[in-house]
């Protein structure tokens, strides 16, 4: 019996091009409460939980951390980034390759470690209705990033085993969860990760852009 392919898709950096809105944001939000961080620090972090990445710049910075400040921190970020939501848009072929699989019956989803009132404004910019589209945002599961529980909701939501999914992303964070829910990894640069650093997290598989990843779509089981 021939398993169907299934693609369970990030969504900043991987079909939108909102990375550096994210760190212009958390680089705002961090100053409002008098913590200085280098762009290039926050950037590594993108991908990941927004409560473990605020943990984790707290943590290095030796600042004090408090569930208060974490969730006054996650506040300001979303403020900050609703100010460059006019500048998001869908990342080359990310449109064409939502709607060659639609078009072609394979199913997919999409899987963003954001919570929806940041998500809200990518969706709205990559034209997916989440009525109809499943979406799975971090106020659905449990945990984030680099935990694997985005993903596996998101195969749920669509009713494929995650065994046979694929998990495309654009960080280290997006391999390292498809790794621990034992499905397959195919990496974007688009999202500033170098090709090493994401096959060494587990990429099988690793495209310039969502356009570059149609025009090989058979290579990772996506046969028209």
């Amino acid at each position: 019996m021939r398993i169907e392919p299934a693609f369970l898709f990030d969504l900043d950096g991987t079909l939108v091009d909102t990375v550096y809105q994210h760190v212009m944001a958390w680089q705002e939000a961090l100053r409002e409460e008098g913590i200085e961080l280098s762009t290039w620090r926050i950037h590594r972090k993108i991908g990941m939980s927004g409560g473990l990445f605020t943990n984790q710049l707290l943590r290095e910075t030796g600042e004090p951390i408090s569930p208060e400040r974490i969730d006054r921190l996650r506040r300001l970020h979303a403020d900050a980034y609703k100010r460059h939501a006019d500048t998001i848009r869908p990342l080359p072929g990310a449109r064409e390759l939502l709607d060659t699989l639609t078009g072609s019956g394979i199913k997919w989803a999409i899987a963003t470690s954001a919570h929806m009132d940041t998500a809200a404004h990518n969706i709205r910019a990559l034209g997916v209705d989440p009525d109809t589209v499943p979406v799975v945002t971090r106020d659905l599961v449990k945990y984030a990033k680099p935990d694997p529980d985005l993903f596996l909701a998101a195969a749920a939501r669509i009713g494929v085993r995650i065994e046979t999914a694929m998990v495309v992303g654009d960080s280290i964070w997006d391999m390292l969860a498809a790794q621990r829910c034992r499905a397959l990894g195919v990496g974007l640069l688009c999202g500033g990760y170098g090709a090493g650093e994401l096959e060494r997290a587990g990429a099988y598989r690793v495209y310039e852009d969502p356009a570059d990843m149609l025009r090989h779509l058979d290579e990772v089981g996506g046969r028209l």
